[in-house]
């Protein structure tokens, strides 16, 4: 290689090579959906927790934190599945410290989903719609 730029194993300049999202904190944040997922199946019991799935999970660069998109099912009071939420916020803390080999288990925050809802009532609207124009069988 000519003296100048370094180049990096993939043939890109020394710091553009790091560009782009880091793999470590999607993997995490794919482990924790699992386990959380997971959770709900087989040790949560609270009734207000019953109808929800967890859609989405963004870890933070440092892992300090977990961003976790929920949307829910059932016609539970988003009130109440929140309150659950932030019940068993420290038991599901605790079992993924268990689960997951990381020094330290991000901090968890708990988001409603609402874009499943929005899908589905915009769908409604395009069926209502055809259903006057007369194209909807």
């Amino acid at each position: 290689m000519a003296a100048g730029k370094a180049k990096s194993r993939f043939g890109l300049p020394a710091g553009l090579a790091r560009s782009g999202p880091k793999r470590r904190p999607i993997r995490v944040a794919d482990a924790v959906k699992a386990e959380i997922a997971s959770l709900f199946v087989r040790k949560i019991s609270d009734p207000r927790l019953y109808n929800i799935v967890i859609t989405s999970v963004e870890v933070s660069d440092d892992l300090g934190h977990a961003r976790v998109m929920y949307s829910i099912l059932g016609n539970e009071e988003p009130k109440d599945v929140a309150k659950g939420l932030e019940s068993c916020k420290g038991f599901i803390r605790s079992n993924l410290a268990k689960a997951l080999a990381l020094r330290h288990v991000p901090v968890l925050d708990f988001r409603l989903d609402l874009a499943g809802q929005k899908q589905a009532e915009m769908e409604q609207l395009l069926r209502e719609i055809a259903k006057e124009d007369g194209s909807f069988p």
